[in-house]
Parts: C-alpha cells; sequence; structure tokens
C-alpha cells in the first residue's frame, strides 16, 4: 500500500468519526429538545389543574417566555399548546414517548395530529427515526398508507440471508410492499420504457415515493461485461445503507427469470461499481402483481439481496379491470393493435 492510499484511507477515517460525532450530538440535542417540550406540556396541564386557570393562561406565558428569551419562535402559544397535547398523548405510554423522543419535532407534531391508533403511531415513529425521514416524506408515507401495506402485504426479499443482520434490518426497513406510482396519471397499459421515462420525469415525486436516502444516480445505467452490454433501468445510491440499488421495471406479473437477470446486474454491480468502503448493492424488482409464493421459491435460490415489491398506477380501477393485469404477450398484443391503429388512422388522414 503506497503513502497516498494510506493518507486516504486515514483521512477518510477522521471525515467519518468527525460525521458520526457531529449525528451523535444532534441525536442527544433532539432528544433534549423533545424532553423539554414534553416537561412544559405537563407544567401546564398541572398548573392548569391545580389553579383552575382557563385557556388565556397560555397567551399570557408565551408573552412573557418571549420577554426574556429573545426571538424565542418555539414558544408561540399555537406551540406551546401543541406541547400540552403531546403530553396528554404520551403521558401514558412510555414506550411510544421514547420513540418519540428519537424524531425531530415538527415529524413528532405530523404524527400526532395525522396518526391516532396507538401501533400505526409506533410504526411511523419507529421508521422515522430509523430511516430518518423528512416531513414531506413522512407525509407522503402516511398518505400512501405504509403502515397498511406493512400489515397486509409482507416485504418479501432474501435481505436476511444474502446480508448482515444490522444491514438486512435497515434494508427491509427501506423497501415497502408496496409502491404508489399514482402520481404518473397511467391509466392504460404501457412499456416498460415509456413507465421508465415517465418516472424520470417525475424523479421527485418517485424520490418522496421510495422514502428519505434515495439519491438518483440514472437511468438504462450501462454495464459491460466482454463484448456486451447491459443496462439498468434505475440505479439509486442510498445514503443510509451506503449502497448502490438497482431497480428493474415490469409491467407484467413477476415471473422467477427476473430474480435471475438482477442477482447477475447485481454481481456486475459489485465487481464494477461498487466502492471499496460501500455495503453490497441490492435490487429491488417492481411488478404490478406478484404471486407471494412463487417470489419466496425464487428468492431462496439468490445469493445477491433482493426484493420484490409491487406497485399500482391509480387509486382506484375500473371494475373491469381489477384483479386483471395482462401477461407479457397479451401487453404485447394490446400495443400492437394500438399503433397499428394509430399508422391506419394518420393513413386514412393523408388520403383525406
Amino acid at each position: 500500500m503506497n503513502d497516498l492510499t494510506t493518507y486516504n484511507n486515514f483521512f477518510k477515517e477522521i471525515v467519518n468519526t468527525i460525521n458520526s460525532t457531529k449525528y451523535e450530538a444532534y441525536k442527544a440535542l433532539n432528544k433534549h429538545h423533545i424532553g423539554q417540550n414534553f416537561e412544559i406540556g405537563k407544567l401546564i396541564v398541572q398548573n392548569q389543574e391545580k389553579n383552575n386557570w382557563g385557556k388565556s393562561i397560555v397567551d399570557t406565558l408565551s408573552k412573557d417566555i418571549n420577554k426574556i428569551i429573545d426571538g424565542a419562535k418555539g414558544y408561540s402559544p399555537q406551540n406551546l399548546w401543541r406541547m400540552r397535547q403531546f403530553y396528554l398523548e404520551y403521558k401514558d405510554s412510555a414506550d411510544l414517548l421514547e420513540l418519540a423522543l428519537t424524531i425531530p419535532w415538527g415529524q413528532n407534531l405530523l404524527i400526532l395530529h395525522q396518526v391516532k391508533d396507538r401501533e400505526e403511531r409506533a410504526y411511523y415513529l419507529n421508521a422515522t427515526n430509523k430511516l430518518g425521514w423528512s416531513r414531506a416524506v413522512l407525509l407522503n408515507q402516511i398518505k400512501a398508507n405504509a403502515y397498511q401495506h406493512h400489515l397486509k402485504d409482507p416485504k418479501q426479499s432474501n435481505f436476511e440471508k444474502a446480508l448482515p443482520v444490522h444491514l438486512s434490518e435497515q434494508a427491509n426497513e427501506a423497501m415497502k410492499s408496496e409502491y404508489n406510482l399514482d402520481f404518473l396519471g397511467i391509466t392504460k397499459p404501457i412499456l416498460e420504457k415509456e413507465l421508465e421515462n415517465r418516472l424520470v420525469e417525475n424523479i421527485r415525486d418517485l424520490l418522496l415515493e421510495l422514502g428519505y436516502g434515495f439519491s438518483f444516480i440514472g437511468n438504462q445505467y450501462r454495464l459491460k461485461l466482454n463484448q456486451k452490454e447491459y443496462f439498468i433501468d434505475l440505479l439509486f445510491y442510498h445514503r443510509i445503507l451506503k449502497c448502490l440499488v438497482a431497480i428493474e421495471l415490469k409491467t407484467v406479473e413477476f415471473e422467477p427469470e427476473f430474480a435471475g437477470k438482477m442477482n447477475f446486474y447485481l454481481e456486475l454491480l459489485d465487481e464494477q461499481e461498487k466502492q471499496p468502503d460501500d455495503n453490497p448493492s441490492i435490487g429491488i424488482i417492481l411488478c404490478p402483481i406478484k404471486d407471494n409464493l412463487e417470489v419466496e421459491y425464487t428468492l431462496r435460490t439468490n445469493n445477491k439481496p433482493i426484493g420484490v415489491s409491487s406497485y399500482k398506477l391509480t387509486q382506484e380501477l375500473p371494475n373491469n379491470l381489477k384483479g386483471k393485469v395482462p401477461t407479457s404477450e397479451e401487453l404485447k398484443r394490446m400495443l400492437t393493435m394500438a399503433i397499428n391503429n394509430s399508422e391506419d388512422s394518420d393513413k386514412s388522414k393523408d388520403n383525406d
């Protein structure tokens, strides 16, 4: 190992130590801040009950706090009422309070107002902590009913077998069982290439749906082996997992050969693109529908970390389409007919 390589490794270790220390300091500060808000809420409730004070005491309190703590925006009457509510909601739920102490105040308020069920709250509190969800991502996950999908459609992957324990848990948290792509506005069968193009055009919405940590690298990402070229539909880097994430899009029901192809792509990614300090690359196959048993058996034989998730293009399908997804042959036939009809129409216009 030469001197430059030795120094680069040393420098990287120093930077990682600095970043790790800063993150730990932020977590400690955040826990202190949320704990303080809980205690303020507790004092407000106790003194209102003890002294028979009404609502006006909160306005008075806010004015007096701001006189001695100049520019303290966090002590508006509205925020003091939120602290009071925060205390009342979590005073008898030590386990939930412990989770609430791990995430920022803004995310806490979002969960407090949007989610009422105890188990559902625990899910979003835990996911926000582990995956570092911003308020925008958290709101998107709540609107997409991530908790309900988590209950009714377990995630399917071989992460537990293919990754170290700590990484497999994080990877499982980062993947969803179903992705909602209705922001694309697609209402008819399309080719995989068009689906890919629509997602790239709407990359901001896609990143919100995927969740925090995904950074877009590119689509049709080229890999080469000997004289042959291969192309990954969408390639991301995940900042939390510290690994490349390859996503393959399918417009037909899951087929076992999809996993074999993804396994091959991940092999190339790890050999050609993965950096020395990166974790193993992960693959996610997105299909409109899948047979869970078929997916389970397929993933048993793959040694690379692969997950298979479904997606939906519309919130509600017409009754005549519910439960129906075209096979690859049917999709090709439908698209061929559409192209032919379009060409016939153009010829007719030319003749006119």
